[in-house]
């Protein structure tokens, strides 16, 4: 993936002090986000029957989520190989949850010291829980990668570094945006896969309970997200949705296909990964775009109504 010479959010030039108005009915809901969170949270050494260890003699997740299924590569690959596959495939989107997750809290607990004044009670406190959430969420996964094996990933590559590092200068609404947008592609491409008959059930439980704290997240990300197209101007709208859809596209192909996985697979990776038209064959096979209009299409949906995706 290429880095542009000037970054999208170069030019996101909303003033930061500048107040979001949650309504009444949106501050409502994030009320009762906080009551849910207060009384349902995650346990580390309780989420998960740890002590069952992980059986990498099953699959993690459903074959035909496969980032090569349906694919003469895929065909190439005896029944061993594709296991194996799978299972660098779950590698990397735990990793993904990691990278971004370790990063949040520094993000919201910044927004927090710098913006309490212009924060509502509500979005003050759900970012607190949000960010306590988050680094359970990285410590689970961490402690899953260790038990099952696994290397972490890379972390993503230049152009989302230096999105993340951008954010804290910009008005918490555009960093609460970008990181709903992360978390919620990363979120949907784990579940869907993941939560069916035969998948090993640590992998299966672990995703399921990030799931219902995520669903929370998500939620508090779009009410603060609405809130704010309901009172920016024209021209603040338009700054972000000029920005925002062409990186949108490039953040749905990372998650289609990593070409690092080959580095975690002990076999050579039946394709040429030094060429970029393989890589835009298994992103734009039949498959994946059959999988990424089914897991992404709430998301996607939600950015249409708001003019964020065409």
């Amino acid at each position: 993936m290429s880095t542009p010479s000037t970054h999208p959010l170069d030019t996101v030039a909303i003033d930061p002090a500048c107040p979001v108005v949650i309504p009444p009915e949106k501050a409502e809901n994030i009320r009762k986000l906080i009551q849910f969170s207060h009384r349902s949270f995650m346990d580390v050494d309780g989420v998960l029957p740890w002590s069952d260890g992980v059986d990498r003699n099953l699959p993690p997740k459903d074959e035909k989520t496969s980032w090569i299924y349906g694919t003469r590569y895929w065909d190439a690959l005896s029944e061993k190989q594709r296991l194996e596959l799978l299972w660098a495939e779950c590698a990397r989107d735990v990793s993904m949850f990691i990278w971004l997750e370790q990063t949040l809290p520094p993000l919201y607990v910044g927004y927090v010291n710098t913006y309490q004044e212009t924060l509502s009670k509500e979005v003050y406190e759900y970012l607190m829980i949000f960010s306590k959430e988050e680094i359970v969420h990285t410590l689970m996964f961490r402690r899953f990668m260790k038990l099952a094996e696994l290397n972490l990933y890379s972390p993503p590559s230049s152009p989302y570094v230096s999105l993340l590092a951008r954010l804290p200068r910009l008005h918490p609404a555009i960093g609460i945006l970008w990181t709903l947008t992360l978390e919620w592609a990363a979120e949907l491409a784990a579940v869907h896969g993941t939560q069916g008959e035969g998948v090993e059930p640590l992998v299966r439980g672990m995703f399921h309970a990030h799931h219902v704290e995520e669903l929370r997240h998500i939620t508090f990300g779009r009410r603060v997200i609405e809130s704010f197209f309901n009172t920016a101007s024209h021209a603040e709208q338009e700054i972000v949705r000029t920005q925002f859809s062409p990186v949108l596209r490039n953040l749905y192909d990372m998650v289609t296909f990593n070409p690092e996985v080959a580095v975690h697979v002990s076999f050579p990776f039946p394709a040429d990964l030094n060429d970029p038209n393989v890589i835009k064959e298994i992103r734009e096979s039949p498959n994946n775009l059959k999988v990424n209009e089914e897991r992404f299409k709430e998301q996607r949906d939600w950015f249409i109504d708001l003019g964020l995706y065409a």
